[in-house]
């Protein structure tokens, strides 16, 4: 409230013009380790950087109940692993993770049924320990070929009789 002409003032009391910040100077992306373009740095291992990553786990929790697991699997080490495919698939769109990446993931490692005995046994002992281990999340993430992750999940279900067209190595 203003004070009344009236009332002395003492200086210390005056209204003091206030200091003025210059405009920003703006904003360039040219730190040393930037990310830039949406491909970034590739290769084996290298992970998938991508927007909103967590809310891809809170997404591959959802279909814990309806994996279909070998005996000696665990749904943590399914969940971690599968998470990793949908991520990489996620990054590879430059996007943030949506339920369709990871039911991609879970049809294509067989944990939503319809899983040739074969791929069974071959993702038994890549799975083995996922949960706890980063370096074979991305081990399971990065045998699955980039062409795989451009198909819908629909069409991925459809060719998982031929599953080793579908992953390297």
């Amino acid at each position: 409230m203003a004070q009344p002409e009236y009332v002395p003032l003492n200086v210390a009391d005056r209204v003091r013009p206030t200091d003025v910040l210059p405009p920003h100077g703006g904003w360039r992306q040219d730190r040393p380790a930037e990310i830039t373009g949406v491909t970034g740095h590739t290769g084996t291992r290298r992970g998938s950087p991508g927007p909103d990553q967590g809310f891809g786990l809170k997404l591959a929790r959802r279909f814990k109940n309806r994996l279909e697991l070998a005996p000696h699997e665990h749904a943590e080490d399914a969940v971690a692993g599968c998470l990793a495919v949908g991520l990489r698939r996620a990054s590879l769109f430059g996007r943030a993770p949506v339920i369709h990446d990871l039911e991609l993931a879970f049809t294509l490692w067989g944990f939503l049924g319809g899983a040739p005995a074969e791929l069974v046994d071959h993702r038994v002992p890549l799975f083995r320990e996922a949960s706890h281990h980063y370096w074979d999340q991305r081990g399971i993430a990065d045998r699955v070929l980039e062409s795989t992750l451009r198909l819908t999940p629909v069409t991925v279900r459809a060719q998982l009789a031929d599953w080793r067209s579908l992953l390297t190595g």
